[in-house]
C-alpha cells in the first residue's frame, strides 16, 4: 500500500506516456491514460485521460480528451470534455470546443471557441440565438 505522501500519479485507465523534448511525431495517438508532449507531434491525439502540452511542446492537428494543460503551442482542433487550462505562455490557434476553460494571463489564445457542458466533439458548434429579434433591450 501507498502511503499519501507515496501516491503515484494518478491517470485514466494506465501509466501516463510522454514525448519528450527533441523528439519528432507524426502520426495519430490513441491511448487510455494520460499524456505530456515536451516535444513535437503531428498528428491526432485522443484519449480518455488527460494531455499535457509542455512549455516547449507542440501539437498540429486534432486533440481529443477529458482535461487538458496547455503550456507550449497548440494548432488545430481540439475537444476538451472537461476543463481546458491555458498557461501564461500557451499559443492556441485554430477551433476550440470545451466545457470549461481557464486562461492566465498572458496566453495567446486565437482561436474561435464554443463551450457549453457536455460538449462533445462530433456536435456542430450551434450560433448563440436570441428568441426575440430585434427587440430593443430593457432598462431597469
Amino acid at each position: 500500500m501507498f502511503s499519501d505522501k507515496q501516491k503515484p500519479m494518478e491517470s485514466f485507465g494506465g501509466q501516463p506516456n510522454r514525448i519528450e523534448k527533441n523528439t519528432v511525431i507524426k502520426g495519430d495517438i490513441s491511448s487510455q491514460a494520460d499524456f505530456r508532449i515536451d516535444g513535437k507531434l503531428e498528428g491526432n491525439v485522443k484519449t480518455s485521460g488527460k494531455v499535457v502540452i509542455g512549455k516547449d511542446g507542440l501539437i498540429k492537428g486534432k486533440v481529443e480528451c477529458v482535461n487538458a494543460d496547455i503550456e507550449g503551442n497548440f494548432n488545430g482542433e481540439l475537444y476538451v470534455s472537461e476543463l481546458l487550462a491555458l498557461k501564461s505562455s500557451a499559443k492556441i490557434e485554430g477551433t476550440v470546443n470545451v466545457s470549461k476553460l481557464a486562461v492566465e494571463p498572458g496566453a495567446t489564445f486565437n482561436a474561435s471557441c464554443t463551450m457549453g457542458k457536455g460538449t462533445v466533439s462530433n456536435s456542430t458548434p450551434h450560433k448563440l440565438q436570441s428568441n426575440k429579434i430585434n427587440e430593443p433591450a430593457k432598462v431597469s
